[in-house]
């Protein structure tokens, strides 16, 4: 069982939930009373999907031989629990399928209720899930806007339709901004791991364009992140207590500049910043939506 839970990585699934409700979030603009029971079943899907990504990485990290060769971080290189107990290996694939099926029977329930409409936001998600690993790691440009897509316009857009029965811009701007900042949550781990990474054919960005373009990207990404609050604010899609999501928004830029200084060997409480401002910024938004309605 522990090495299920370590397998997991129950502390990166914090970010799910703080999706999932920046989502409840914008809709609650548009509806008084929110279904709680689908609520509990978007979140237990999202969860569902987050939990079985993790466990097909390492499952496949294991059998690649890759857990064998990362130098390990709070924020990297996996959890290392199936170098510790390679045993268990067939039950941390059992439970990344279970857990997509889970999240599969969720989905199967929203399209019964609310038809195809909802079908691109769970289509795209389980092929999220199923490629990540074994293809989407092979592609530097898919790799690097994948985690995004399911912590951004997938979650937030998605809870957002399941609540409300519809889309809305509000809801993709909002969810612009763990888009953008999850990607480069993804990005920056992958620095202390592209030796190892690159010695099992994967070729993510940091990879194939470097460090230096990579770093370059993610000081983008930061801006971005900011541009589509503004933008959001300005546009009228989002209230102007929105603003307060910038606040977080220091963190990233702080992490840019000791990147730039210390570049592959970013230094450990560099990660932990990295991780606390995509953590921080969408749950401050959250805070923000919920108190201007």
């Amino acid at each position: 069982m522990h090495t299920l839970l370590q397998s997991a990585r129950l502390p990166f699934l914090i970010l799910t939930p703080v999706s999932v409700f920046l989502g409840v979030a914008v809709a609650l603009g548009t509806i008084s009373n929110i279904n709680i029971f689908d609520l509990c079943l978007v979140l237990a899907g999202a969860i569902a999907a987050h939990v079985s990504v993790n466990a097909f990485n390492e499952y496949s990290d294991f059998k690649s031989g890759l857990d064998a060769k990362t130098i390990r971080t709070p924020f990297s290189g996996g959890s290392g629990a199936l170098v510790a107990n390679p045993q268990a290996a067939i039950y941390v694939l059992a439970m990344a399928i279970s857990a997509l099926a889970v999240t599969g029977g969720v989905g199967l329930y929203f399209l019964y209720k609310f038809g195809v409409g909802i079908l691109p936001v769970g289509l795209l998600g389980v092929l999220i899930v199923l490629s990540y690993t074994p293809w989407l790691n092979r592609n530097p440009w898919l790799c690097l806007v994948a985690p995004g897509l399911g912590f951004g316009p997938l979650m937030v857009v998605g809870t957002h339709f399941v609540l409300t029965g519809s889309y809305s811009w509000s809801a993709f701007f909002v969810s612009m901004v763990p888009f953008f900042l999850a990607n480069n949550l993804l990005l920056l781990n992958q620095y202390p791991d592209i030796e190892a990474d690159r010695s099992v054919g994967r070729r993510h960005f940091p990879i194939v364009y470097g460090v230096r373009k990579s770093t370059f990207v993610y000081g983008l990404f930061v801006v971005f992140a900011c541009g589509a609050i503004i933008l959001g604010v300005s546009g009228g899609y989002i209230p102007e207590a929105g603003y307060a999501g910038l606040i977080p928004m220091v963190l990233p830029f702080v992490v840019f500049y000791g990147v730039i200084k210390l570049k592959e060997d970013v230094a450990v409480p560099f990660l932990a910043m990295n991780v606390l401002s995509v953590l921080a910024t969408p749950i401050f938004l959250t805070g923000a939506l919920i108190l201007s309605q």
